[in-house]
């Protein structure tokens, strides 16, 4: 995969309901479910719901 570089949507909440900061991440990938991992760097990553990513292609992932 390529690496590609993602923002969030303002007021963006992870997986456990707390709110992300609005900078640049790194998109690791998107589950079939829809949750999206993005990093800021190695140690510093969530899961967000992919509808709330801005930038790059996400509009065309393929789950295949």
């Amino acid at each position: 995969m390529v690496a590609r570089t993602v923002k969030v949507k303002p007021e963006t909440r992870n997986h456990k309901g707390f709110f992300v900061q609005e900078t640049a991440y790194e998109l690791v990938g998107i589950e079939q479910s829809g949750w999206a991992l993005i990093c800021i760097d190695e140690a510093t990553c969530h899961y967000v719901d992919s509808d709330n990513l801005k930038g790059g292609e996400i509009d065309h992932v393929d789950f295949d």
